[in-house]
């Protein structure tokens, strides 16, 4: 699949010098760099849904605790 991504010129730059230095093409690091981001996203999301699953079964709980 191609994507175009238009990226800020001095994104561009720093991203560039990263990947000579990573002798790793660039396309190589950003498709690392999303699948990190999107990852994080997604572990974020499950502990919200846990934590949230936790809140609501032990509610009452949490209420007394509070007091």
């Amino acid at each position: 699949m191609v994507t175009t991504v238009n990226l800020p010129e001095e994104l561009h730059e720093r991203l560039k010098r990263l990947t000579e230095h990573q002798h790793r093409s660039m396309n190589a690091t950003i498709v690392v760099a999303l699948e990190e981001y999107v990852s994080a996203h997604t572990r974020r999301a499950k502990v919200r849904g846990l934590a949230r699953d936790i809140a609501e079964r032990d509610a009452e709980l949490l209420r007394r605790l509070a007091e």
